[in-house]
């Protein structure tokens, strides 16, 4: 599903980026993540609907700027570089807001505890995929990828169960990188070495 929606949003925002020839993809990263600093504000100060807004439209420049790169010829390993590490800022950004809001606590789970777990989870998943490309295999598996996450964050907001949002945003985290774990077991399965006698 989440595959069909990026090929709807490619095919929908493709026109667009080709109109922007002007702006450095890599302008349009740093201002997404300004946008995500500035949702984390509002989620700090509890207003949610702003938030929602804010953490909607960085999403939209964190969709637009590598169509913008791949539509004008312009992708660099840099950019995607500094798009990763952009995003990793905004996501922790945006739940330390909530965590400051007081926007995470359940029952008798506190906010900070439910808002370091989501955090460490989200930061583990893109590790896991950086580590194993690093090792020469593909993980861009699992069902809490970023675009995913960020949508259960928007959509908390705008309902008003951000602290809902972000314990679902943790568990699928955490889910996702053991599914990437088992994917690279597979993929990058060493052979048994057999002490000579």
């Amino acid at each position: 599903m989440l595959e069909n929606i990026k090929k709807y949003t490619r095919n929908a925002l493709g026109p667009l980026a080709k109109k922007i020839t002007g702006v450095n993809p890599n302008t349009l990263t740093l201002f997404g993540l300004l946008l995500s600093l500035v949702s984390a504000i509002f989620f700090a100060t509890r207003e949610l609907v702003q938030a929602g807004v804010f953490l909607l439209a960085s999403g939209f420049l964190d969709a637009l700027d590598g169509l913008v790169a791949r539509e004008n010829s312009r992708i660099t390993k840099y950019g995607g570089f500094l798009d990763s590490v952009c995003d990793r800022f905004g996501d922790a950004a945006v739940i330390i807001g909530a965590m400051y809001g007081g926007l995470t606590s359940i029952y008798f789970f506190p906010g900070w505890f439910i808002g370091a777990v989501a955090i460490v989870g989200s930061l583990m998943v893109s590790y896991a995929r950086a580590r194993a490309e690093a090792a020469g295999a593909d993980a861009s598996v699992g069902v809490g990828e970023r675009a995913v996450r960020m949508i259960l964050i928007i959509i908390g907001a705008f309902i008003n169960m951000v602290n809902w949002a972000i314990l679902v945003v943790a568990l699928l985290s955490f889910i996702t990188v053991f599914q990437r774990i088992a994917h690279v077991r597979k993929v990058l399965k060493d052979p048994v070495i057999r002490p000579r006698i």
